[in-house]
């Protein structure tokens, strides 16, 4: 069930989206986890367009918020106005309130402003003047940031890049696939067209549903082993937390069920590791002196820690 809606979807989205397959499916397993994705990439890739077509193929609401150093946490979450004609405080919320929120060059704005979207992510609620008030679900955070441009940016504490279950990046297009995109756009833009394949309620209960895919007691520990295996590194200064160990665990529980199983195999772990593990890691002072990247010393991790084998990952009497 979870793997022909997730192939519709993709289906859809790659209506308007060419070539990123890959990518759409991580943002199904976000959507399946009710994660949040941070999108790492040069500006004219295709995030924003990303975005809505997910949204419109979930039937979901969507908004953008262009973040700016003069943007404020209440333009993000919502300003109580006062009435003159009852006399009372209206609360008009803000674009939080939506089931899909790109949250653009989210770099770019301060760490109050930032900060504003942590309970919102984290908690799935905003609360101001003493009132909470819930958000719809599902609920995801598509957040942008350029790694090229850094002058006048304001680099997301460790803290919130916790928050993010995921970070990619789309990359530049195949050849071919650049020449499908100018053959696809040249008429008319296929956005117009589109229209949704689940209901915000479908995946609500899709989601509910991923969280009973099995996971092998030799999977568990081979998940904590990936983890811990980054924080006793001595080439990086923070390893992975607690929450990124859940964030894995249930990650390939999402990946596994789009894969049409209802048991986790280790390579579903091993194809979210980059995905998942490498922003929540901190470079050592050795090894930002040499230079290298974290995504390079995680796979080495990788490597090295010992992958399970098992005559039967869907065996339910393990664990």
């Amino acid at each position: 069930m979870i793997q022909q809606a997730g192939r519709r979807v993709r289906e859809n989205v790659a209506r308007v989206i060419v070539g990123k397959d890959d990518v759409i499916e991580l943002l199904l397993v976000a959507l399946l986890c009710e994660g949040h994705v941070l999108i790492e990439d040069v500006p004219g890739i295709g995030k924003t367009t990303l975005a809505k077509a997910l949204a419109r193929s979930l039937g979901c609401t969507f908004r953008r918020i262009q973040f700016t150093p003069d943007l404020l946490p209440t333009d993000i979450t919502g300003v109580s106005v006062f009435n003159q004609s009852t006399l009372q405080f209206e609360f008009r919320p803000g674009p939080v309130f939506s089931q899909v929120v790109l949250a653009d060059e989210i770099n770019r704005a301060g760490p109050r402003t930032q900060s504003a979207l942590l309970e919102a992510m984290q908690e799935r609620q905003v609360t101001g003047d003493g009132v909470t008030r819930p958000l719809e679900r599902p609920f995801l955070v598509l957040a942008t940031q350029n790694p090229i441009e850094l002058e006048g940016t304001f680099p997301l504490p460790e803290a919130q890049l916790d928050r993010f279950l995921l970070r990619l990046s789309l990359g530049y297009p195949q050849p071919d696939e650049e020449r499908a995109i100018l053959r696809r756009y040249r008429a008319d833009d296929p956005m117009e067209d589109l229209a949704p394949v689940l209901s915000a309620e479908d995946i609500v209960g899709l989601a509910a549903r991923a969280r009973e895919v099995f996971v092998h007691a030799a999977v568990e520990g081979y998940i904590v082993d990936l983890v811990n295996a980054t924080r006793t590194s001595e080439a990086l200064a923070l390893g992975a937390s607690p929450r990124a160990t859940l964030a894995l665990y249930h990650a390939a529980q999402a990946l596994a069920a789009l894969r049409g199983r209802d048991y986790v195999l280790p390579d579903d772990v091993l194809d979210l590791t980059e995905a998942v593990l490498a922003h929540r890691l901190i470079p050592g002072a050795r090894m930002r002196l040499h230079g290298e990247g974290v995504v390079g010393v995680l796979r080495a991790l990788v490597a090295d820690v010992p992958v399970p084998v098992e005559e039967n990952w869907a065996g339910r009497g393990a664990g």
